[in-house]
């Protein structure tokens, strides 16, 4: 009775229902029928076919996890190398600018000119300077040799002075002995015409002896006594020429004690003539700097690469002021920001795959070395995580990659660009 009526209320809604639902109804009391009606075979079938996919899913999971796990890769990577910065050493009015922006350079290749024309009269300048010092050194070195004879000389001549007023005290001391042995026999002979003299005047006024003996007497004291003035003042000379050689003396004395100080004179002129060698180094090194100022006018490049000047014809620069950048593309490499999670097993050497973004080609190089900080560290404003709430975030390393030999021959990469390396870690 149950199934008469569910089958009076199929028919009904059948009825009721629109054209196109009859078929719709019909298929759906055909599907029990037809799942009823599937053999054990094919159900078994089913079950091996979902187990063989759920394996294939499984081992081709299992070696997509194996190669996953044989790289790191980030995607925060860039191009990065050596930015030159050429400026100027001395200051100047810019006459020539031989390079264009983006333009390839070769090491030595003049770049930029600076008016030289001050800078050759410094080095004129210079040259008279060297050449006057150079004139008072050998002059000084001249004197040299010529204060040394000169301090041996003096020495001997001194000494023959002493020597000879020595030699002069002693004849001018026998001089005056001598002058005092005249003046003793001159007062003697004096005293004795004086006496006959008196005796004689005596004779005379008793007429015992002649007017004309008397008068020879009297003639004969007078000159005895000036015999004796005579004499004093002989040994008076004496004694002058003894003083006068002992004055000397002392004078040859004194003479010779500065003769003595002759070494230290040659000292002294060996000292002025280092003196005078120092400033003719002075003077060199004053012109060399004044050469090489000259050298300093003409910028050339250090290093061959792309320029990106900054410099223009008629600017007066500044010792410091930047004229030219160059970029040595021959000397580039990768810096990657890989996770602190991601360097478990990264070493120097591993081999590196690098896509640029640029180009649609892969490059190869290896890991050179990794950062000793964080990016974080490096900033200008590191974080403080002792001050404040700490919040822990990934931190991420710079890591250097250099490219293998011929990689960039033909210098497309440039510093900036953005690449994706893949380091290999197992």
């Amino acid at each position: 009775m149950a199934d008469q009526t569910k089958y009076d209320t199929a028919t009904q809604v059948a009825q009721e229902a629109p054209p196109g639902a009859s078929s719709s109804a019909g298929a759906a009391r055909q599907a029990p029928e037809s799942r009823g009606s599937q053999s054990p075979a094919s159900r078994a079938g089913t079950r091996v076919l979902i187990v063989g996919v759920v394996l294939v899913l499984l081992v081709g999971g299992f070696f997509v996890w194996r190669y996953l796990s044989t790289y790191e890769s980030t995607d925060d990577a860039q191009v990065d190398g050596h930015l030159n910065a050429l400026s100027t050493r001395v200051a100047g009015y810019v006459t020539e600018v031989d390079v264009n922006d983006n333009q390839y350079v070769e090491k030595g290749q003049k770049l930029v000119q600076i008016d030289p024309r001050d800078y050759q009269v410094a080095v004129e300048r210079a040259q008279a300077d060297l050449a006057d010092a150079e004139a008072a050194a050998q002059a000084a070195n001249l004197n040299v040799p010529v204060e040394n004879v000169n301090s041996a000389t003096q020495v001997s001549a001194s000494e023959a002075d002493v020597a000879g007023a020595q030699a002069a005290i002693s004849a001018a001391q026998k001089q005056a002995d001598a002058a005092r042995s005249q003046l003793q026999a001159a007062e003697a002979n004096n005293t004795r015409a004086q006496a006959d003299l008196v005796r004689y005047r005596e004779l005379v006024a008793k007429d015992e002896v002649s007017q004309q003996i008397y008068d020879q007497s009297d003639a004969t004291a007078k000159a005895s006594a000036a015999t004796v003035e005579s004499a004093r003042a002989d040994v008076a000379a004496a004694e002058q020429q003894v003083m006068q050689a002992q004055s000397r003396v002392a004078q040859a004395q004194a003479t010779l004690t500065y003769s003595h100080t002759g070494p230290q004179q040659v000292e002294a002129m060996r000292a002025r003539a280092r003196a005078a060698a120092a400033q003719v180094q002075q003077k060199q090194a004053a012109l060399d700097q004044a050469q090489l100022n000259v050298q300093y006018c003409t910028v050339t490049a250090p290093v061959s690469g792309v320029v990106s000047k900054s410099v223009e014809v008629g600017m007066n620069v500044q010792p410091g002021q930047t004229l030219v950048s160059i970029v040595p593309l021959d000397d580039i490499w990768i810096t990657a920001n890989f996770k602190e999670t991601q360097l478990a097993n990264m070493r120097p050497g591993q081999r590196v795959t690098i896509s640029v973004d640029a180009f649609s080609r892969d490059y190869h190089g290896t890991v050179d070395s990794i950062a000793g900080a964080s990016g974080a560290r490096f900033s200008l404003l590191p974080p403080e995580n002792a001050t404040g709430n700490y919040v822990k975030v990934v931190q991420r390393v710079p890591v250097k990659i250099v490219l293998d030999p011929g990689e960039n021959k033909d210098h497309l990469l440039r510093l900036g660009m953005s690449v994706v390396p893949k380091v290999y870690v197992q």
